[in-house]
């Protein structure tokens, strides 16, 4: 890596799997006719952004595509040339995976310029694979090689939230609804982020395999077209997943609901039950003159004891009704 702040990674692919780490003045000063050029900047550095506008060679459209701050998967052919955006899952520590970090692209037949605004694991994959010697051989391989490894790493993140779905299922009848729903809200709220990305990218790499640029062979449309199957299991994982959760937080509403109901009936009974011991203790507790049984010191005990008598009459009457 070079101590360069704009400068990620920078490589002269040998078309072997290898290649030649080169520095920020090294690179600035290569015109690859028969390797390759990998340069990978941080587009949040001033002299990147200077180089890519003033040194890079690329028109100012091409070149405000690539710095724009919010961007969605799309590909866009440029004469023998391709402007790509990609999103991949964020797996730097400490962030959501649906927040989800941008590669922007531009792929020639011998120079790749990619970018990035935060950091990109699929791409530290690619810095690997070449130190190990088993990087791309060409352009194409390198834009296929890339679109996988940014797939593979959605792969664990989809298997989790299927995980992640198939407990919340199991806790409906388990857990307390005040614990339940957060999570499934939460869970709910990444479905829908991710899909949002992940849903236009499968398009953006199928559409990759179609475009008429002649250094992309049949090969390696092959597999981008398997890139491409892959990214529409995700979406339809991530459309199971949503359909379950609402599943899920219908059959919680119903849960919650008869909860509710069956409160409310066990609060009812409960008033029908006391309702005319109240108005009977309420007519007997008037301060007027002539309340039967004021001057008796037995007339306490008789009334509690009708009073019980009277409730046992009503439960049982209920009971009769099927009420409770």
């Amino acid at each position: 890596m070079s101590n360069h702040d704009g400068l990620v990674y920078a490589w002269l692919l040998d078309g072997k799997g290898s290649g030649r780490e080169l520095t920020w003045e090294e690179f600035s000063m290569e015109s690859p006719q028969e390797q390759i050029l990998w340069v990978h900047l941080d587009a949040t550095d001033p002299e990147a952004v200077q180089w890519l506008s003033e040194e890079s060679g690329l028109d100012a459209i091409s070149v405000a595509a690539l710095l724009e701050e919010e961007t969605r998967p799309r590909v866009v052919a440029a004469k023998e040339a391709l402007l790509l955006i990609l999103r991949g899952v964020n797996c730097n520590p400490g962030s959501d995976p649906d927040d989800m970090v941008a590669l922007r692209m531009w792929v020639e037949e011998h120079r790749v310029i990619s970018l990035r605004r935060r950091r990109i694991l699929a791409m530290q994959d690619m810095d690997r694979k070449i130190r190990a010697g088993k990087g791309p051989d060409s352009a194409a391989e390198f834009l296929a090689m890339v679109s996988n490894s940014i797939i593979d790493r959605m792969a664990d993140v989809i298997s989790d939230i299927d995980d992640r779905v198939d407990d919340l299922e199991d806790a409906v009848l388990t857990e307390q609804s005040h614990e339940l729903r957060p999570k499934l809200a939460a869970m709910r709220r990444q479905v829908i982020s991710l899909r949002r990305y992940i849903s236009p990218q499968r398009d953006v790499i199928a559409r990759m395999q179609h475009e008429r640029i002649r250094w992309i062979g049949e090969m390696h449309r092959l597999q981008l077209r398997e890139t491409a199957e892959r990214t529409a299991r995700f979406v339809e994982d991530l459309d199971a997943a949503r359909d379950r959760a609402a599943i899920t937080q219908e059959e919680l509403n119903s849960r919650l609901a008869e909860q509710m109901n069956k409160t409310m009936y066990v609060l009812s009974i409960v008033a029908a039950i006391f309702l005319p011991l109240g108005l009977l203790t309420g007519l007997l507790g008037i301060n007027v003159g002539g309340i039967p049984g004021a001057e008796n010191p037995s007339a306490f005990i008789a009334v509690c004891i009708f009073l019980v008598a009277l409730a046992a009459v009503q439960f049982w009457a209920f009971r009769r009704m099927r009420w409770v």
